[in-house]
């Protein structure tokens, strides 16, 4: 089991450090394009290459974030419960994540062998989908 978390963690720092790169790269692009509109013209497509960056940031932070127990939860009512109690509810909102997570890469995949049979790519700069809809399914 020990080796199983270690691959994890591995894991998901690897793909937070991809998500931050990322991140930098929509940054960086996006005062790019906000200076270059004021002085001259504007880059073109910089709003589908924040879209596509954006999909990469939110998949890959995912698993990072649940490591750390960095979601953000409301406990109001359950902090009135037992111990046992909460353990149960947690037990079973952890299954209930784990269940639409599978789901949601599962389809993700599907959509993106999909995209990858027809060729799908971006209105401006033909930027193929299908890599960055995998990544999806590969953060969730």
């Amino acid at each position: 089991m020990e080796f199983l978390d270690r691959i994890s963690q591995s894991l998901n720092k690897l793909l937070v450090y991809i998500a931050g790169g990322f991140m930098v790269g929509m940054v960086l692009l996006t005062c790019a394009d906000i200076f270059l509109r004021g002085v001259w013209v504007p880059i073109t497509g910089s709003v589908e290459l924040v879209g596509l960056f954006s999909s990469v940031v939110a998949a890959f932070s995912l698993g990072y974030t649940q490591l750390r127990r960095g979601h953000i939860s409301v406990d109001l009512v359950v902090s009135f419960f037992p111990e046992r109690v909460r353990r149960v509810l947690d037990s079973v909102n952890s299954l209930v994540c784990v269940i639409f997570f599978a789901w949601a890469a599962w389809r993700m995949s599907e959509w993106s062998m999909i995209l990858r049979q027809t060729g799908e790519l971006t209105e401006t700069l033909r930027i193929i989908y299908y890599p960055f809809s995998y990544g999806v399914a590969l953060g969730c």
